[in-house]
């Protein structure tokens, strides 16, 4: 497949600011970008590929978010880059479809062909509903995924209603085959959540975490992110004064830092192939404050993933400390793993009780250590392990 066919170069003329920074050090100067007059780069044997989709046909009040990608591009131009060697390329801008079923095929093609190639895709929306898209990457490949969204609301809509950037949840849990496994969401916000939708979630055995309990410790997002494939994060997660590009922000909702650390844990996972930043709206950014916060999550992300432990677990392993946590009360033990690398947490659910024939597998529950300590020390099996025990059962 020639991936030439559906970009278009960036069209920006000065991605870099003229200052008195060291030449060579900012992302721009060391990224590979596909410009007018250059040749369409290959992306197979870089680390790291990001595209921008200029697409909001279905967008959900908050026209003018096709114009993002230039902006913030520009913006993550102009940062520094970590102490470690960057191979990432910018492949310019999917062309617009003349329908936008055919972007949505665009950007599926384009991140099944990356993902095949072991190359990570970071896609510049744009409206979320291209979440849609990136799913259909997976189910082209045939994969079995988890699906994580940052995001304020639920975005399952109507199932009746066209496909758009409120409802494209739906969409993706109506599809069969059905190739997502697990569905996270981090930060909904309940008022903006019906609550029928928490039902649907509890029924299907997904993860939805408020607001609320998540920004009492913001670490507890990393186990969330640590078992995802798919990332998927709306600007309108972030609370209007940090990020005001947008026309649905809200008064409430993560800081722009508690943004950027949970960036840089989805970067640290050895697992996830694939994440999209969307809804950032030019129009409505003063000073493009939104479009730089968004290169900083991205920075933050790119700073994860050149900093993975690559420390998966796995049993009879010494570089892991084992400790069993016996339940009487439910005549039931968990196994907690913990790397001496990291220090991060993993519960092991074992094969033996799966009544799924397709998973006859060890299975690892990223976890953190107030997960181990409520079952150490207050007896309770962890809601992660229940929930991954539950489905699995089924």
């Amino acid at each position: 497949m020639d991936l030439s066919i559906y970009f278009e170069p960036v069209s920006v003329d000065e991605l870099i600011t003229s200052s008195q920074a060291v030449p060579e050090k900012r992302i721009g100067d060391v990224i590979t970008t596909f410009k007018s007059g250059r040749e369409f780069p290959v992306p197979e044997g870089f680390d790291i590929a990001v595209f921008g989709v200029q697409e909001e046909r279905n967008a959900f009040f908050n026209k003018g978010c096709a114009k993002a990608p230039d902006n913030i591009r520009q913006k993550l131009y102009n940062l520094y880059q970590g102490k470690y060697a960057v191979k990432i390329v910018d492949m310019g801008n999917i062309k617009p479809g003349n329908h936008v079923e055919d972007t949505y095929y665009a950007v599926a093609s384009v991140v099944a062909r990356l993902i095949d190639q072991n190359v990570l895709p970071v896609i510049l929306g744009g409206s979320q509903d291209l979440t849609f898209a990136q799913y259909k990457a997976y189910e082209s490949l045939g994969r079995i995924i988890n699906m994580t969204a940052v995001d304020h609301s639920i975005d399952l809509g109507n199932s009746e209603e066209k496909l758009d950037s409120r409802s494209y949840l739906s969409k993706i849990i109506l599809q069969q085959p059905n190739y997502l496994f697990n569905y996270t969401n981090i930060g909904y916000q309940t008022y903006f959540v019906d609550h029928e939708a928490l039902k649907l979630m509890k029924n299907l055995h997904f993860d939805v975490y408020r607001l609320g309990n998540l920004r009492e410790d913001i670490r507890e997002t990393e186990p969330l992110v640590r078992n995802t494939d798919l990332l998927s994060f709306d600007i309108s997660a972030v609370r209007q004064a940090d990020a005001p590009g947008n026309k649905n922000a809200s008064p409430n909702g993560f800081y722009g830092e508690e943004a950027c650390k949970i960036c840089r844990y989805a970067g640290m996972s050895d697992k996830i192939s694939s994440v999209g930043f969307y809804e950032v709206n030019p129009e409505r950014d003063y000073y493009d404050q939104t479009a730089l916060l968004t290169a900083q999550m991205i920075w933050y992300f790119i700073d994860g993933y050149y900093n993975r432990k690559n420390d998966e677990p796995a049993r009879n392993n010494n570089k892991y400390i084992r400790h069993i946590v016996m339940l009487d009360d439910y005549d039931q033990s968990i196994e907690f793993y913990k790397s001496k690398k990291s220090d991060r947490w993993w519960m092991l659910l074992p094969s033996s009780p799966l009544a799924n024939s397709d998973v006859n597998r060890n299975v690892w529950i990223p976890c953190s250590y107030d997960d181990y300590k409520l079952a150490a020390h207050e007896s309770e099996i962890p809601d992660k392990w229940w929930k991954a025990y539950q489905k699995l059962s089924v």
